[in-house]
């Protein structure tokens, strides 16, 4: 028997330390499809505030972390949605939302590093070489056990650019 989606409306919103474990649950699940890299349980403690959860009623269906990167840039980072949420615009409202507060905070790119770039493409972001993000390679790649192999595409997207000002509405379509 196949489960029942929640009628519950989606609400997005920043996280705290209390949604740590959920993000932790979530975030594994992920990563057990190869779609992230595992993140501690402590880091998701410490880093809460970065992320913008996703809450279909009271349940956690979806998050995105804010992660200063650099000076001007930013990374969309352990974006990831509750598999029954899939295809519902969950992502691309998460999306939109990091999109939102990086631009507050002054950004000027917004970064993602994936797996499946047509995703990100239709949400504004370009295919770049990973060393356009000298910021990621020096805070992250270098101590990765995958550097130089990851098989993940660097993408940036201006905060200044047209599909910045797409109402979440229309981004969501793309998720």
């Amino acid at each position: 028997m196949k489960p029942r989606m929640s009628r519950a409306r989606l609400t997005i919103r920043s996280a705290d330390a209390s949604h740590a474990p959920s993000l932790h649950a979530l975030i594994a699940a992920s990563r057990e499809e190869g779609r992230l890299l595992p993140r501690s349980l402590d880091d998701l403690v410490v880093h809460a505030d970065r992320f913008a959860i996703a809450l279909r009623g009271k349940r956690l269906v979806g998050c995105a972390e804010l992660a200063p990167i650099g000076p001007h840039v930013a990374e969309v980072r352990s974006l990831a949605v509750d598999v029954l949420e899939r295809g519902r615009g969950v992502g691309a409202q998460l999306v939109a939302e990091i999109r939102r507060r990086a631009r507050l905070d002054g950004y000027e790119r917004l970064c993602a590093f994936t797996h499946t770039p047509g995703y990100f493409s239709e949400m504004g972001f370009s295919i770049v070489p990973h060393l356009w993000v000298p910021e990621k390679i020096a805070t992250d790649c270098v101590t990765c056990p995958r550097f130089r192999q990851c098989g993940q595409y660097a993408m940036v997207a201006s905060l200044e650019s047209a599909a910045d000002n797409l109402p979440a509405a229309s981004v969501a379509r793309y998720a």
